[in-house]
Formats: C-alpha cells, sequence, structure tokens
C-alpha cells in the first residue's frame, strides 16, 4: 500500500484513499523499522505506521521500565575531601556499570544481599606529595599523587561464586575515565559500595539509556523554482544537508537535498520573497527514534526489552480482561 500525504496548510495529511480506520491487517501492511545509524552506544531508525501512542510508550518504557545495574548503597568510612558525603554519594550512584542486568535477581525488599542480586565494589584511594616532582614545575600531575579521582579506582570485590561467572572487565563501570573528585595532600575516600538491579521509575540512575527520544520525519516542499542568490539564501535558512544548491539551466537553483535533517527552525519565513512558496510539514506516522545507551546493554537490544515489556503489559491486560469477562 502506498504511503500517500498531501501537504496542507498545517502540514501533511493522509490522502483520501488512504484509509483512516485502524486495522490489524493495514497495519502490518504499513508498519516498518528502518535502521539508520548505529555502533555499540548509539542507535536511529525509523518506526513507521505506527500511532503516537505506541511510539511514546517505546520511549516511556525506555526511560524508565527497562531495567539496569547501579549502586544503590554507599557505605562511608572516610572522605576528607572537600566533596560532601551527599554529593560524593549521589556522584557515585550516578556512574553507569557494565553488568547485564539479565545476569542478576531483582533483590527482594527486606533479603539480605546476595550473589545473584548484588555486586559490591570499594573506592579507596590516599592523594599525597609526589617527592620526585621535576623542580620548578606547576602542573597538578606532577607535583599530587592521586589529586584526580577517577571511575577506574573503583574496585570489584566477588561475592561467593561470582568470580567465576564474571571478570571485573564484565562488572565495572563502562569509562576508567568519569571524574569522581579533586583531593589535595592528605585527603582521602574509603568507601563500600553495593549495587542492584533496578528501574528508572524508581530512580533515574538505574535508566539504561542516556536519552530516548523520537521525532516526526519533516517534509519538505518547494511549490516554485528558487533561483539565484535566493537559492543560496534559502539553503543557509536550513540545516546543513537539507536544502542543495544546482546549475540548472545555467543558474543555480535550490532543491530539497534531504528533509530529514530539517531541526525545524523556520528561519525561511525570515524571508519574505520566498518564504511563502516553501512548504515545511510532518509526516504523521513516520517517527525518527534514537536511542543512546549507557554503555551496558546495546541500543538495538535496549528496544527490544522495551518491545517485551510492552507486550507483558498487553498479555497482563488482556488476562484481566478475560478473567472479568
Amino acid at each position: 500500500m502506498d504511503r500517500n500525504y498531501i501537504l496542507t496548510e498545517s502540514g501533511p495529511v493522509r490522502a483520501p484513499s488512504m484509509p483512516t480506520k485502524w486495522s490489524f491487517n493495514t497495519f502490518k501492511e504499513m508498519f516498518d523499522i528502518k535502521i539508520v545509524f548505529k555502533d555499540d552506544m548509539e542507535m536511529e531508525f525509523d518506526v513507521i505506521g505506527v500511532e503516537p501512542s505506541l511510539a511514546n510508550a517505546f520511549r516511556r518504557i525506555l526511560l524508565s521500565e527497562v531495567p539496569s545495574i547501579a549502586i544503590k548503597e554507599v557505605h562511608m568510612y572516610m572522605n576528607t575531601s572537600v566533596i560532601q558525603d551527599e554529593v560524593l554519594c549521589h556522584r557515585i550512584g550516578l556512574i553507569p556499570l557494565k553488568a547485564n542486568p539479565r545476569n542478576f535477581e531483582m533483590q527482594q525488599e527486606g533479603a539480605p544481599p546476595s550473589e545473584h542480586d548484588t555486586l559490591e565494589f570499594e573506592l579507596r584511594i590516599k592523594c599525597t606529595k609526589n617527592n620526585s616532582a621535576p623542580a620548578k614545575t606547576t602542573e597538578l600531575a606532577d607535583l599530587y599523587k592521586n589529586h584526580m579521582v577517577y571511575s577506574k579506582s573503583i574496585k570489584w570485590l566477588p561475592m561467593g561464586d561470582q568470580d567465576k561467572m564474571f571478570s571485573a572487565s564484565d562488572v565495572g563501570p563502562v569509562f576508567d575515565d568519569i571524574l569522581i573528585a579533586k583531593m589535595r595532600p592528605g585527603q582521602e575516600i574509603e568507601m563500600k559500595m553495593l549495587a542492584g538491579k533496578g528501574c528508572g521509575k524508581d530512580h533515574a540512575k538505574f535508566s539504561p539509556v542516556c536519552t530516548a527520544s523520537y521525532r516526526l520525519l519533516p517534509t519538505i516542499e518547494l511549490t516554485r523554482e528558487i533561483d539565484g542568490d535566493a537559492a543560496y539564501r534559502l539553503q543557509k535558512s536550513f540545516s546543513p544537508g537539507v536544502i542543495d544548491v544546482v546549475q540548472r539551466g545555467g543558474k543555480p537553483v535550490a532543491v530539497v537535498k534531504n528533509a530529514r535533517y530539517d531541526n525545524g527552525s523556520r528561519n525561511h519565513m525570515l524571508h519574505s520573497d520566498f518564504a511563502s512558496f516553501v512548504k515545511v510539514g510532518r509526516v504523521p506516522d513516520h517517527y525518527i527514534f534514537t536511542i543512546e545507551s549507557v554503555g551496558a546493554i546495546e541500543p538495538e537490544e535496549l528496544f527490544l526489552e522495551a518491545v517485551d515489556v510492552l507486550k507483558a503489559k498487553c498479555t497482563n491486560l488482556l488476562a484481566e480482561l478475560n478473567k472479568n469477562s
């Protein structure tokens, strides 16, 4: 089935030949997912043929209901740095961990920590003077040892048989260069930390994504030819890559290269000589999704986890409806 739209003053709308009543068969024909970009941390993909409520459900589930592992309990034994205990604990809790939540159970309320639901870490570091520092140096890295406390100083303490199942590289911080604190000689930090499984709806530190967002696919139509200097002014009115200027009939002419990169600035409306000839809008059911993982789970797996969560919600709802019918 062709996905046709008509551009109006208020944006694109479905053509009259398009069905407006939802049906499962139509949904199957129109639904599609296209991956545009992907690496270990970030993915951009298109979700086509869905309602706004479904797109938003995936976003909310990714932010708040897909579980992850984070430090949730800190035992502070020593902190003589300038950072208050509460602030330091908060910073520690926000450090993303590599631990895969699928390998751990959710700790039951009131139950003691165990190797099946908890990871234990320690941070023990002291700042001292570097007696072998070069003469007359003013570089802090030369004058002091351990004056910058990074996440690489967090050490994993295996519980039970965890050392047989994991290695420190499997469960430690995602990045080794996350700055925790700055110290001066004589200051030290000593603490133990317990990490467990949780969801973003309980605390933001459990959210497995840095961000999960979507936007509608932009549409741009030039209703008349825009050439000469106006073509270059139109090109500068949009984000790079949206409008291209080509030579046609011996003169520069503006053409739409890729409306996807439009950021919705509407700067073209500042130019009265061609503003009325540029129609911009959005495709109603074509969503550009962006997922940025914190590093424990790859973004495409996070999306599949969100699908599983939504599927479980639907199954529970149907069960309740059938039980009460």
